[in-house]
């Protein structure tokens, strides 16, 4: 776990974000980018969590949470070596129209490369193809906390990673200035002390392992 789960606070420029996360990126394989030499033979893309907020247009916990399930899923798959698109299949037990696994699917999607039938059917033969990797609905989970499962099509091996999201520090009393920034009554102090509570949230899912469980599932 990270000594420091306070966010840094820098000047937002044009190049720059208003706060900075401790986490590390994840290294993923595309085998299709490696084909059409946008990467190197081996060369991995390099995703960080900024780049899932990006997609997601905010950083929260759900955000960060998806981003973790994604990281603790693949680390597991692929102890030794860099995990490979293409190769990676997720599976949700709720519905694309739920609003935990909806948002959080789409972002691990983006990770994963994983998609459902829209997607990316890969080259001639299906090589690098990602078309129907992510499936909702697609196991039952006897947990209350938003549950995914990788597994290699490779191998076959599958993991399953729980995030116990109702362990995630409240914020306190804080956040409740958001509603005065949504409505723009709220003054510096105020947008302070709230990104303060909330940015830390956001570390303390980054940086605790011991909000996610991770478990192999038989084959």
């Amino acid at each position: 776990m990270l000594q420091n789960t306070t966010p840094i606070d820098t000047n937002r420029t044009d190049s720059n974000w208003a706060v900075e996360y401790e986490v590390e990126p994840i290294r993923i394989r595309d085998l299709v980018a490696e084909a059409l030499v946008v990467l190197e033979p081996g060369e991995p893309f390099v995703v960080t969590y900024e780049d899932l907020v990006k997609v997601a247009g905010h950083s929260c916990p759900t955000a960060s949470g998806a981003y973790r399930i994604a990281q603790q899923g693949l680390d597991a798959l692929y102890p030794d070596e860099l995990p490979v698109r293409s190769d990676v299949e997720v599976l949700a037990p709720g519905s694309r129209d739920d609003a935990t696994y909806g948002v959080m699917g789409r972002l691990i999607s983006y990770v994963t490369g994983a998609t459902q039938e829209d997607g990316f059917a890969g080259l001639a033969g299906g090589y690098g193809g990602r078309r129907d990797l992510l499936r909702f609905d697609a196991f039952e989970s006897d947990s209350a906390a938003p549950t995914f499962r990788f597994r290699r099509t490779d191998t076959g091996e599958t993991v399953e990673v729980t995030y116990h999201v109702s362990e995630v520090p409240d914020g306190g009393p804080a956040l409740g200035n958001l509603q005065h920034i949504i409505e723009g009554t709220a003054n510096e102090g105020d947008r302070k002390v709230f990104a303060e509570a909330w940015h830390s949230r956001v570390q303390a899912v980054l940086g605790d392992d011991n909000l996610f469980t991770v478990t192999w599932v038989s084959k």
